[in-house]
């Protein structure tokens, strides 16, 4: 396939010039922690709803399917679809400003959200926040892949995308002990917005801090783009050409049986987790009788700690398995944590000591966040520069739009509609993440043959196109 790019007739395109070397590795990493930092408090700003069930379903009267809305399907639409638009803006234009506009948007509809009087303006501030997230992950895979060569990637990425269990993991932590500290006042009196609940100090106190981090992101240089064709425009000046999207889709479709068993198999991982760590909280208050400050704490301290450890060992463990030859390492971690989640994931719900299942949710945990930092990699592993950012944000559409969106409504529903009882949320949790892991893992496996045929596709597509 050759690549073409729609300019103006005095415009002329060429391949790149000789790629200089990568940047210096202390600024790469610099460059990982930045991105990692602004992860973190993505996820907190995300997360921080889900340890807000009681107080917000008492004050707004909704029902768990309508919380689980507000925690996923809401924010994981407009995430997943503008993710697409910012994508493909994010493989020609300035990708630290696509970073920059998209923090201080999420942070301030987070803040706004302590604002919300009822369940629909609680929803639209929600989309907002996937809105602004939508900018943050397609912009900085394409940044980190143009900082590492391959064989760090996996490594890089699962650093930076230890901001999803930090993050988390700081939301219910720090959530909790913000939630013990503005509940000792049923009413708060604040400086412009008045009397205000604790769930809405919360809000603001979470947000605001952003807008400020955006500017952060202004002390990350665009690195050189790798592997790209550019455009010599009249001025002299030159830039990177565009791939149109229909070329984008034909290489798609060249893969569909990669990304198909790739973008749906890591999904359904995406779907259990984030259905699990929506619910995790509610079903210790509920089955366990805990306070939600101590669900938050304890439960934060365990993903904070665990899912960060977890996410990093994954892309350890793909780079070592792909320095010993293993091409479709980044797939054959995804399979094989699939499958030992099981044994774990099928007990905590089920024991009746609290100790023992929080116990158990230190391997379910690890095991959860171990393929989110090589399935991304596997995407930057196959695809061609100049579709990078576009081929992350379809991932990340599927990947959110089945687990961030669907998740919790599956684990609310089962409870709702299937068992009928509020205190039946950890079968719920047992019966929807046991099956996802399962089919996932057939997916994955299914994969691993032509996850190798794209990455001889793509070198046949470079010998061509650069």
């Amino acid at each position: 396939m050759i690549l073409t790019t729609q300019l103006k007739s005095e415009a002329t395109t060429a391949p790149s010039a000789t790629e200089a070397p990568y940047p210096s590795i202390g600024y790469a990493w610099y460059v990982v922690g930045v991105l990692t930092l602004l992860y973190i408090f993505s996820f907190i700003d995300r997360q921080i709803l889900n340890l807000l069930v009681r107080p917000i379903r008492r004050d707004l009267g909704i029902s768990d399917t309508q919380m689980s809305l507000l925690m996923g399907f809401s924010f994981a639409v407009f995430y997943t679809f503008f993710g697409i638009i910012l994508g493909r803006l994010a493989d020609s234009r300035s990708r630290r400003t696509i970073i920059a506009v998209g923090v201080a948007v999420w942070s301030l509809m987070t803040a706004g959200c302590g604002l919300a009087r009822n369940f629909v303006q609680m929803l639209l501030l929600r989309m907002g926040v996937g809105i602004g997230e939508a900018a943050l992950s397609p912009a900085a895979y394409s940044l980190i892949s143009d900082y590492f060569p391959k064989h760090r990637l996996a490594t890089a990425i699962s650093v930076y995308s230890m901001g999803i269990y930090i993050g988390s993991g700081l939301a219910f932590l720090l959530g909790g002990v913000v939630v013990g500290f503005a509940s000792g006042q049923e009413i708060w009196n604040l400086p412009i917005v008045g009397a205000t609940r604790p769930w809405q100090v919360i809000f603001f106190i979470v947000g605001l801090p952003g807008v400020a981090l955006a500017l952060l992101t202004y002390t990350i240089r665009e690195p050189q783009r790798r592997g790209v064709r550019t455009m010599k425009m009249p001025d002299g000046t030159v830039k990177v050409a565009k791939t149109p999207m229909r070329e984008v889709i034909a290489y798609l479709l060249e893969n569909r049986g990669t990304f198909l068993c790739h973008n749906v198999g890591f999904a359904l991982l995406s779907f259990s987790s984030y259905g699990s760590s929506a619910w995790i909280p509610t079903f210790l208050i509920r089955n366990h009788d805990w306070t939600g400050s101590q669900a938050g704490i304890v439960y934060g301290a365990i993903v904070a700690i665990f899912g960060t450890l977890g996410i990093v060992a994954g892309g350890r463990s793909a780079d070592w398995m792909a320095e010993r030859g293993h091409r479709d390492a980044n797939m054959r971690v995804g399979l094989i944590v699939a499958l030992a989640w099981i044994p774990s994931g099928i007990l905590y719900p089920l024991v009746s000591d609290a100790n023992l299942a929080v116990a158990l949710l230190i391997p379910t945990v690890f095991l959860a966040s171990a393929p989110f930092g090589v399935a991304p990699a596997a995407i930057q592993q196959m695809m061609p520069n100049v579709m990078r950012g576009q081929a992350s944000a379809i991932y990340l559409f599927v990947v959110n739009l089945i687990g961030l969106g669907l998740g919790p409504t599956a684990v609310a529903m089962m409870t709702d509609y299937v068992f009928r009882d509020d205190n039946a949320v950890n079968y719920s949790l047992l019966v929807v993440a046991t099956a996802a892991h399962l089919i996932s893992a057939a997916l994955l496996w299914a994969g691993l043959k032509p996850f190798q045929r794209s990455l001889e596709r793509l070198k046949e597509w470079m010998a061509t196109n650069v």
